[in-house]
């Protein structure tokens, strides 16, 4: 495998654990399972062991592109998201509501959106390696295998918000002046 293949490979599996990671999430919000089962659940079966990469469909691909359209989730990846997500679920609440516009509540969100929002928000406070620009557009990505109207949009306002409040330096933002 060549080292471009193998980066390729590698950023699809980080992708596929944050379709994951919000999938769990919801999961863990709907049903009231322990994470631990739920991330059992995720890292044996999967949604198959492997996740279908939003937007493709089965038959539209040969077996030569199939590591394409399912991906062995990152595992590590998966449960740091899912993880810290639930540890930190209100403070991230707290982040998303200071970012939502209007009279627009976290509880007021789709559930699906809420998980989105959520690990977007969890990546950009707690993981300071991924620049703010792959975790925004991998977030939006996501947000758009789900919804073909307005969410993805808010999804990349919420949390392009967060990114100027919680890396700010990183936005080029002038902390001294806040």
């Amino acid at each position: 495998m060549t080292a471009n293949k193998g980066r390729k490979k590698s950023a699809v599996r980080r992708s596929t654990a944050r379709l994951a990671a919000v999938q769990a999430l919801y999961q863990s919000e709907l049903t009231g399972q322990s994470p631990d089962r739920i991330l059992d659940d995720f890292l044996t079966y999967g949604i198959g062991s492997r996740v279908l990469v939003p937007g493709a469909a089965a038959d539209d691909y040969t077996e030569t592109e199939e590591e394409h359209l399912l991906a062995e989730p990152d595992a590590l990846l998966l449960a740091a998201i899912f993880r810290g997500a639930l540890i930190r679920l209100d403070a991230l609440d707290g982040m998303i509501a200071g970012a939502l516009s209007g009279e627009w509540t976290v509880e007021r969100l789709e559930a699906v959106l809420r998980s989105i929002l959520r690990c977007g928000a969890f990546e950009l406070a707690d993981c300071p390696d991924v620049p703010v620009r792959v975790v925004i557009s991998e977030y939006v990505d996501i947000a758009h295998a789900f919804y073909a109207g307005p969410e993805p949009g808010l999804v990349n306002a919420v949390l392009d918000r967060i990114a100027h409040v919680v890396r700010a330096q990183e936005m080029g933002d002038d902390v001294r002046s806040r």
